[in-house]
């Protein structure tokens, strides 16, 4: 698993998982331990550094669920909700089109979609690059900057607002690596 998977599934995970998720607890034990930053291939440091210093998982429950979870929520994760954002269908559509093997879930959620990038990514298909530029200009990138601003607005811990930030300047990140390999 490269370094481009790897930030895509952390941060889908966050996204996608409630925060006291059995299978969330290794990765906030690495956060609490300061270990995250060691192995996180971007330069965001000081981002780190506050998501360690509010990462206790259940003192996040709360939050997680008025901002993603039910009819009601502060923020709704899924693209299909927000005026420039896919629908589910489509994005389910491309995903099964690449092979990839979808639950009952929407797929149109901003975590699934940053979980599906890393799962292309792992594919390595001659078109992988391509298929992932198509993730994220088409299903991702239209409505991911209202919903990371929305989250930072809304969310009541500091470690939502940070995680974010956080994204924001990932998934840029990852989107300028995607053009300079699709040039090469």
């Amino acid at each position: 698993m490269n370094e481009f998977s790897i930030i895509c599934r952390i941060l889908g995970s966050l996204y996608n998982r409630q925060p006291q998720d059995p299978l969330l607890v290794p990765l906030f034990t690495l956060l609490r331990e300061g270990k995250l930053q060691q192995q996180w291939p971007l330069e965001q440091d000081e981002l780190l550094t506050r998501l360690q210093q509010n990462s206790d998982p259940q003192a996040l429950a709360a939050d997680y669920n008025a901002l993603f979870v039910g009819s009601d929520c502060k923020v709704s994760p899924e693209g299909s909700k927000w005026e420039n954002g896919p629908q589910e269908s489509e994005v389910r559509a491309f995903l099964q089109s690449r092979g990839m093997p979808l639950g009952e879930g929407p797929a149109d959620r901003f975590g699934s979609l940053l979980l599906a990038a890393s799962w292309l990514e792992d594919q390595s298909q001659e078109d992988e690059v391509q298929a992932q530029i198509t993730l994220f200009d088409d299903y991702l990138l239209p409505w991911c900057g209202q919903f990371l601003g929305k989250v930072e607005a809304w969310a009541d811990t500091p470690f939502y607002r940070t995680l974010a930030a956080l994204s924001r300047e990932a998934i840029q990140a990852m989107r300028d690596e995607l053009a300079e390999e699709d040039e090469a």
